[in-house]
Formats: C-alpha cells, structure tokens, sequence
C-alpha cells in the first residue's frame, strides 16, 4: 500500500498513469482515509484520477464536508452524476452542507422521483430519524403468500437500498411486522405471509436521530421501519446510517466533554482557522470563569499571608477536584448516552457519586497525608486532607447533577459540562479549602 506521502506526490507530478496503479491497489475505506488527510488541491487531484464506477463509492463515504468541497471544484456533468447516483438520503445531508443557492442547482438536474424524494427528507427536522431515512423501501402487503412475497422483492429491487428487512404493510401502509429476506427464502412459498413475519420495532420520523441508531444497535438490526404519526410507512432506517450516526454523536460528546467544538470533516483536512474556532469559544468562557478564582484568592488574601504554605497545594486541590469531576461528568454523560440513566435516576445518581467522591477523597487523604505531614506539618496536612474528601464530594456531585439537569432543560450535556466543572471546583474548593484552614489552624 503506498504511502500518503506518495500519492500526494504522484498527485502534484501530474502522472496519471502511476497514479491510477497506486490507487487501485487501495480499497475504499483506504482511499477515503489517504483523501481525508489530503490538502484540497490534492485531493481534487486524486478523486479526479479514479475510475468512474469507484469514484461514486469513495463519493458515498466522505464526510458531507469534504463532499461539498469536492463538489465545487468538478465539471458539471461529474458533479451531476455523483449527486444522482447518491441515495435520497446520503444526498439529504450533502445538501444540508450546500449553499441554499447550489442546493437547488442540483436538485434541478435530478429526475422528477429522485428530486421529490430528496425533497421530502428536506422536510424533516434537521438531526431527525425522518431526514436520515431511506424512503427506497420494498413493502409487502399482510394479506400475500410467502412467494408472492418474493415476487414483490425481486419487481421492487432495483429500486430499492436495501431488501434484506422488509416491512409488512396493511391498510394505508400501516405497519403490522416485519419479514427478513432469509426468511422468505426458507419458507414454503404456500405460507401466508402472516405467519412468518416478526413484530416491527419502528421509530417515528420525529424520533432524534441518535435515538434511531441506538434501537438498530442495541435490537442488532438491519434496519428499522420508520413511521409517521398515523403508524404509516414512510422509510427505513438503516445500520449503516445508524453506524455512521453514532460515530459523529460520540465524536462529538467526546469534543465538547474536553471543551471544544467537533470539527466537520479529519483533522488534518481541517484548516488552522477551523482548528482555532473550535477551540476559542470554551477557552474565553473558561476565563471568564477562572476571575471567580481570582476573587476567592484575594477574599481569602488574609489566611494565605498568615499561612503561606496553604498556597502550595492550591494546584493540587484544584487539579485533584476537576480530575475527580471530569471522571463522574463522563461516566453519567456515557451512561445516559447509552440509556441506562434517565432523569428519574437524579436522587440515585447524585447519591452514588456523592459517596464515591467522599470515598475517592478519603483515599487520596491516606496516601497524601504522610508526605504532606512531613513537608509542612501535621496540622496543614490536615487541612489538606479534609478539603480533598469535601471537595471530591462536591465535584462528584456536581459531575452527576449538570449532564441531568442539562438534558432535563433541552441542552445538550456535553456543551456545559466541562466548563461548569472547571468553574465550579476551582471556585467552590478554594471556598472550602480556606473556610477548612480557617477551622484547624484558628485564623
């Protein structure tokens, strides 16, 4: 498998032939991974250079970033035949991406059915399991026998993304099950249809789209029928819809949980500015922020002048405190993401980590108090140790109350969590750690 490095320079040569060699030794995950650390121009290049009937298929797996971005530097008729040969709803979230103006350009050149699909997965709500659907759908209807059930698949197909589940329909489309393709297979073509179909596990156009994946991950299926408010067949959302769904979620807990906005397309196709920009915004809130340090510090300039060795552990404390909450932040935000905690479970919740935080601080104050006894006396070093349980507590508690209560009132939980934790402890241990020396020391 050649280098990165050698089809970027194969690119910029200008020899197609060897670059054509080298590419066909790559499959398309590959090739998409070596375009997304590519810089635009030579990505251009490389896309440019690969066989029509791949070219599509590297298309479909590009982030809509990237899509949009190769877009704009192809011929028309290139740009015309990638939008057309993407399904409904991959050329849904492409658009999305799209200047309005582009957008409608392109789905002017589609068919009359290619654009009225497209167009009525525009119409649900951004991030919804109805703007994510593929509407291409083989339906059977409830009152057929196993091989005329077949016969319907095999008209359908072509027109379809997927055959493998197959909604069973009744009056007005409703949904009444749901028939693999294997089962057909091994059924008698006698059977009424009825009586091999499942139950239908389906979601609701409106349903979040995180919440669709979720359901085909955790029902290990192929794909989930989803429906109108009447129970009416509208699509099917699929695994590797739902695989891609969950991806992007994670990828973007995982940014906003370290105080930062998730970048659109890989990393090292993201420009400086856009690095820059997604990283800024929290930074200047954490500031903000850290002037409620400030003021703790100069309320409490009276103890430290007394005492200065109080002052060398103030990093530790703080640290020690964010560290401490960060862990319970992540562990409920992970667990509500994967539905084992909801709201109701708050009292549990904040108990368990109120405990925990105790439990961790107490621990940390046997380990700490022996050296910290031996540096600056027994006395601080008890300070220090019932300011680490205390403030453990508190930003243990604090990790479990914020995701809850974010959710709860519409927000997203990782956007707040990781500069309210920051805040809160260094503030609040600051607090706690010289109303403590006050106490022991009778300043």
């Amino acid at each position: 498998m050649p280098a990165p490095t050698d089809l970027s320079q194969l690119a910029r040569s200008g020899d197609l032939r060897r670059l054509q060699d080298a590419l066909g030794d790559l499959d398309v995950p590959a090739v998409v991974d070596e375009l997304g650390r590519a810089d635009p121009a030579t990505r251009a290049l490389v896309f440019r250079a690969l066989p029509k009937d791949r070219s599509l298929a590297v298309f479909e797996d590009l982030e809509p970033a990237l899509q949009g971005e190769l877009l704009r530097g192809l011929r028309a008729e290139a740009t015309s035949d990638l939008i057309t040969g993407l399904d409904p709803d991959d050329r849904a979230e492409l658009l999305d991406e799209l200047p309005a103006s582009v957008a409608a350009r392109l789905l002017s050149g589609l068919s009359a059915r290619e654009r009225e699909m497209t167009t009525a997965l525009l119409g649900y709500p951004p991030d919804s399991a109805g703007r994510r659907m593929t509407p291409e759908v083989v339906d059977l209807p409830v009152d057929v026998s196993v091989g005329r059930a077949l016969e319907l698949v095999r008209a359908g197909e072509p027109d379809a993304e997927t055959i493998y589940t197959l909604p069973v329909t009744g009056p007005g489309r409703c949904v009444l099950g749901v028939v693999s393709l294997r089962r057909l297979l091994v059924s008698d073509d006698d059977a009424p249809l009825q009586d091999v179909m499942n139950e239908a596990v389906v979601v609701r156009t409106s349903d979040d789209q995180e919440v669709a994946a979720r359901v085909v991950r955790e029902h290990g299926l192929v794909a989930v029928p989803v429906v109108d408010a009447e129970n009416r067949l509208v699509g099917l959302f699929t695994v590797d819809d739902a695989m891609r769904v969950l991806e992007r979620e994670e990828t973007e807990d995982i940014a906003r949980a370290g105080g930062a906005e998730p970048l659109d397309r890989p990393y090292l196709a993201s420009s400086l500015f856009a690095v820059v920009r997604s990283r800024v915004v929290w930074l200047l809130v954490l500031i903000i922020g850290a002037t409620l340090t400030v003021n703790v510090l100069d309320y409490f300039e009276d103890v430290l002048a007394e005492v200065v060795a109080l002052a060398l552990f103030v990093p530790l404390l703080i640290g020690t405190g964010g560290n401490t909450g960060a862990q319970a932040v992540t562990t409920v935000i992970r667990a509500m993401a994967v539905g084992d905690v909801r709201f109701r479970d708050l009292p549990r919740v904040v108990g368990r980590e109120l405990v925990t935080g105790a439990m961790l601080g107490a621990l940390l104050a046997a380990v700490g108090f022996g050296p910290a006894a031996w540096l600056v006396g027994a006395e601080i070093a008890t300070v220090l140790c019932l300011a680490l349980v205390v403030v453990c507590a508190l930003a243990t508690t604090a990790g479990a109350l914020t995701p809850l209560l974010a959710r709860r009132i519409g927000v997203d939980p990782a956007v707040v969590s990781a500069p309210f934790i920051t805040t809160f402890v260094d503030a609040t241990g600051l607090v706690v750690y010289f109303l403590i020396a006050r106490a022991v020391l009778g300043l």
